[in-house]
């Protein structure tokens, strides 16, 4: 294995999954508070189940976002 290939190919699987998921939680909340859903000043959980194939690998990353 090259580490080096390796190391940049999950660096750009990484930056494609925090892009991804910023540009839809934005969305989300902005038509949320467009349409009462939220008031935007509320703190709400977010959680992420990352796996990966032929690896023994299945996590899920809890955490919050604060709105204000």
């Amino acid at each position: 294995m090259n580490e080096e290939t390796f190391n940049i190919e999950v660096r750009k699987f990484l930056k494609k999954v925090g892009v991804t998921s910023q540009r839809e939680i934005e969305k989300a909340v902005r038509e949320a508070i467009e349409d009462g859903r939220l008031t935007g000043d509320e703190t709400i959980k977010a959680n992420v189940k990352l796996t990966v194939e032929k690896l023994d690998v299945d996590v899920d990353i809890d955490g919050a976002i604060e709105l204000e």
